[in-house]
């Protein structure tokens, strides 16, 4: 979602051939997708269902979302990296996609698409009222919402037409937002992998084991960033 070259037309490569090689990283990136499901579906087995394959599209997405940051990163600090730049664009849609159908899980299987339960509330059976009950899962969902509606819209513009219409500066501006949508992504996922389970009125699960590879994998894209970022500044300054 981040990419402004791949894709694009360049002189003397024919279109069929650029074409072979989009649907090359589509296939790549849809197999990637599917492994992603399973295993985490695997490492959740212990749950029911809707639990396992909710949190199963969620991290999968998350993973992608992992290596579309960590992609421009890698090839500042390894310009022989530059092959993999044409893979961003690929796992930022496939992020997107699973990232929504995660949302359809929880809506069909989690709150049963009462709206209202998406945002904390629940019905008191003696008063038929609605009254708020989990701030903070509401809270963490609309932080979820916000930050798939924003994933959409990064999605919905990576393509050349989106790129020609908008101008190269204008649409750039746009896909470096990307770093707000790991921001909320990451407020989501910590809140339902730290917090969401420590009410006091139900019993506490044993802790996920994804807390501390979730851990690993936030300070992973920091750490290539700033490394990234000095390496940049090193080069500048020479």
């Amino acid at each position: 979602m981040t990419d402004i070259s791949a894709g694009r037309v360049r002189a003397g490569q024919p279109v069929p051939h650029l074409w072979r090689r989009t649907l090359l990283r589509h296939l790549v990136v849809v197999g990637l997708s599917a492994a992603l499901v399973y295993a985490f579906g695997a490492i959740h087995g212990q749950w029911s269902p809707m639990h396992r394959w909710n949190r199963a599209f969620a991290d999968a997405s998350l993973a992608l979302l992992v290596i579309t940051m960590s992609i421009g990163p890698l090839t500042r600090l390894w310009p022989g990296s530059m092959r993999i730049v044409a893979y961003r664009r690929e796992t930022g849609i496939y992020a997107t996609l699973l990232a929504a159908v995660h949302t359809v899980v929880i809506l069909a299987g989690w709150v049963e698409w009462d709206f209202a339960r998406l945002f904390g509330y629940e019905v008191i059976p003696q008063t038929g009222e609605y009254v708020m009950f989990q701030q903070g899962f509401g809270l963490a969902n609309v932080i979820g919402i916000a930050a798939l509606a924003y994933a959409l819209l990064l999605m919905s513009t990576s393509n050349d037409w989106s790129i020609r219409v908008l101008g190269s500066s204008v649409w750039k501006f746009l896909q470096n937002g990307a770093t707000v949508l790991w921001g909320l992504a990451l407020l989501h996922t910590a809140y339902f992998l730290f917090l969401h389970f420590l009410s006091f009125h139900r019993p506490t699960p044993e802790p996920s084991p994804l807390q501390w590879p979730f851990v690993a994998a936030i300070l992973s894209v920091l750490l290539l960033r700033v490394a990234a970022t000095l390496s940049t500044w090193g080069k500048k300054r020479k």
